[in-house]
């Protein structure tokens, strides 16, 4: 969200309108709540459109909300990743049925986004929190299957949130519909939470004395200077899972892995990837 932000002048310039997250994310969640028991109004996308954009005009509409999809406590149920996604999908279709729907998400391996999850759930034990599901069974390919068949008209863009710090310039083109190589304000974010600030530095001063190298170039120059400069303490993950061996969290990333292949080839679903 600060990322697009930063980026706010130069995107409304293109007609890609940024608006701050406190004019829509408890607006969207009432009108979603309100949804469940009784269909949107005749004018509730002219409604929203006006308290969202405030008299601004724009072509495309940047929203953000890490919870649209539900709290950390409603993530997992029954094994199912965000078993809410379809149907907020279906009510944004019907919400906003004459415009072109687009949604973006990361995913994250499961061997450390369900830890994070059960740190966040009410529930006592694993076996609750899980559902009576393996957790070699939690694909999240599962639930973009099922945002595909509910929603079958928005289109879907994901990327490996390990992965994110590499091709995050691209994944805010892809978000305000830019040209890729077009300049973005923040294109390094994350780069900078998991590399030293020598590393940076001379990241930086590398691209800029070797200004002609394509997108894929910049991102082996990152990954080079990731071995170096890295931050240990960003990259490496302390998982504490009742139970959980090292083997199983191996298991885990390999299946997370072949899922990830599985998604690329989703009718419907594009994946960002370095």
């Amino acid at each position: 969200m600060k990322c697009l932000l930063r980026n706010k002048e130069a995107f409304k310039a293109r007609g890609v309108a940024v608006p701050g997250p406190g004019k829509y994310r408890r607006l969207l969640r009432e009108t979603m709540n309100a949804m469940a028991s009784s269909d949107a109004s005749e004018n509730a996308r002219e409604v929203l459109l006006d308290a969202i954009l405030d008299d601004e005009n724009a072509d495309r509409v940047l929203l953000s909300n890490a919870h649209f999809f539900g709290a950390p406590r409603a993530a997992v149920r029954r094994g199912m990743l965000y078993p809410n996604a379809p149907e907020r999908m279906v009510y944004m279709s019907e919400i906003f049925g004459e415009d072109q729907i687009e949604l973006f998400m990361a995913l994250r391996n499961p061997a450390s986004f369900l830890p994070a999850a059960f740190a966040k759930s009410p529930r006592d034990g694993l076996g609750s929190f899980m559902g009576g599901v393996d957790p070699l069974a939690v694909r999240w390919s599962d639930t973009l299957l099922r945002i595909r068949e509910a929603a079958p008209e928005v289109s879907i863009t994901v990327w490996c949130n390990e992965d994110a710090p590499l091709i995050w310039s691209g994944i805010i083109r892809d978000m305000a519909g830019l040209e890729q190589g077009e300049d973005v304000i923040g294109g390094f974010d994350l780069l900078t939470e998991i590399m030293v600030p020598e590393g940076m530095v001379r990241f930086r001063h590398y691209l800029e004395t070797h200004a002609d190298m394509t997108e894929t170039q910049k991102q082996h120059v990152a990954v080079a200077f990731l071995d170096k400069f890295a931050r240990e303490d960003a990259i490496e993950e302390e998982l504490d899972m009742p139970g959980w061996t090292d083997e199983l969290v191996s298991e885990l990333t390999e299946i997370y892995d072949e899922d990830v292949l599985d998604i690329a080839r989703i009718s419907g679903v594009k994946l960002l990837s370095p």
